[in-house]
Order: C-alpha cells, then sequence, then structure tokens
C-alpha cells in the first residue's frame, strides 16, 4: 500500500448489532427507533422490560419498519438483553465519578467495527428521564457520549439511537469497495483537454477585450482568476464547448452593425 492510499476500513456485520433499549416509558420512542434502525440497515431490537409494547403508537411510529417491530425480543432484564455479547457499549449523557472508558459516537464505530465478526455487540439505550443506571453502565466495556450542544444537550432517545447508527452506518460505507464517482452515477462526458481549456482561455481574453472589460495594457490578475475559477469547476468536454459557444454568440453580437 502506498503512503498515499487510504487504510482499508474493517467492516461491520449489521447482524452483530443488537439495540438494547431499557425501561422505555414511551412506546412511541420504540417505533421511531426502529424507523431509525431499518434506515441504516440494523433490524435486531432488545427491549428490557417496555413500559407498553406491542402498541399502535410504536407501530405507528415506526413509518414502515413493522418488520424491526415484529421480530424484536422483549425480556426481563439486562442478563438476558447482553448475553453472548463480546462488546457491550451504553450511551451516556453523565459524567461518573469514576473514571470509564469514553468515546464520542464515530470512535464507538470504529470500536465496533474492530470487534472480531460474529461476537454480538449490544449498544444501550436507557430511560427517557434519567437514562441508564450506574449498575447498567457498569456493565458496559465502554460509554458512549455524543457531543452536543452544551447549552442544550437533551438528546430523545430515539433521536440517540439514529445518531448512533448512523455512524453505524457510514463506517459500513466506507468499508465497502469505493468508486471515483462522485455524483452517485459514472460522469458522462470526459473531463475538458488542456488544450481544450487553452483554447477557452484565449477566446475568453480576447472577447473581454473587445467588449472593454479587459485592459490589455493593465490586465492585473483578471485571467488568472478566470481560469482559476474554471480550473477549480473541472468542466468536461461539453461544458467547455458550450463556454466557447456563448463567447462566439457575445462576438456575433458585438460586431452587428
Amino acid at each position: 500500500m502506498s503512503q498515499t492510499e487510504p487504510a482499508m476500513q474493517e467492516a461491520i456485520n449489521p447482524d452483530d448489532i443488537r439495540v438494547v433499549m431499557v425501561h422505555t416509558s414511551h412506546s412511541g420512542n420504540i417505533g421511531a427507533a426502529a424507523r431509525a434502525m431499518k434506515t441504516m440497515g440494523l433490524t435486531r431490537l432488545v427491549l428490557v422490560s417496555p413500559a407498553d409494547f406491542p402498541s399502535e403508537e410504536a407501530y405507528a411510529r415506526s413509518s414502515g419498519a413493522q418488520d424491526v417491530l415484529d421480530q424484536a425480543q422483549v425480556v426481563e432484564d439486562l442478563d438476558e438483553a447482553i448475553a453472548e455479547c463480546g462488546l457491550v457499549v451504553g450511551a451516556s449523557a453523565r459524567s461518573r465519578s469514576l473514571p470509564w472508558p469514553l468515546v464520542n459516537p464515530r470512535e464507538m464505530a470504529d470500536r465496533v467495527a474492530d470487534h472480531p465478526a460474529g461476537s454480538p455487540v449490544a449498544l444501550l439505550f436507557g430511560r427517557e428521564r434519567s437514562g441508564l443506571t450506574n449498575e447498567e453502565l457498569a456493565r458496559c466495556h465502554c460509554h458512549v457520549n455524543i457531543p452536543a450542544n452544551p447549552d442544550y444537550s437533551s438528546l430523545n432517545v430515539a433521536q440517540a439511537v439514529q445518531v448512533m447508527v448512523y455512524e453505524l452506518r457510514m463506517r459500513q460505507v466506507l468499508a465497502e469497495p469505493q468508486t471515483p464517482e462522485r455524483w452517485g452515477v459514472t460522469w458522462d462526458q470526459p473531463p475538458a483537454r488542456s488544450e481544450q481549456l487553452e483554447g477557452l482561455f484565449d477566446h475568453w481574453e480576447k472577447t473581454l477585450v473587445e467588449i472593454d472589460f479587459l485592459d490589455p495594457n493593465n490586465p492585473r490578475t483578471l485571467m488568472n482568476k478566470l481560469r482559476r475559477l474554471i480550473l477549480r469547476a473541472q468542466p468536461d468536454e461539453v461544458e467547455a464547448n458550450i463556454l466557447r459557444g456563448m463567447l462566439t454568440q457575445v462576438d456575433k453580437s458585438i460586431r452587428k452593425p
């Protein structure tokens, strides 16, 4: 690998990830969390003693993620929720008196990606009002804190789920083979050739002189700035021809009697 070539990212298997919601009070948050999960390709939802589930509100808020709710696992305690998990990460907005490994969501995604494949990972989310208890946080290998606005850092639990699973999704996208396409599909025209652009710049300079926009005796940096503008845009052959065509039409217009 060359020094300039980016390192290959480790992939994350969505089947290894389980989102665990602990003692959720409002069933609508369960539905919203299911929606957040499905949009990011995750399906394993575990609910620890929810106050109201299944419920019509949960399904209504899921907005098409009913399958995630249909297969959600409801358990009585945290032990059952995180059974067999080799990595447990707890979402926490609270500081603790006992130092504990603390990461942000992006670092959390890196840690999940580095975790051995096939070993389940649990992301814990606590109660709407109080979050996870100290005892529950003590079950976690690390805590993750979303660096929100310090003046208003209150995140709804479903919003917190969305932030976390988004970072996992982005980490997965980075691990997939990358194409040079910047626009979603292959660009439809080849880039303008150097000689084509030089012809465009020459034509532009002559036209600007003709319309008294450029003083050939005192050009300053005008043409260099135009050159910088066009080169930064990296036009393709058709776009360069369009610009030449516009200049040709300007030329014709200023020569009319």
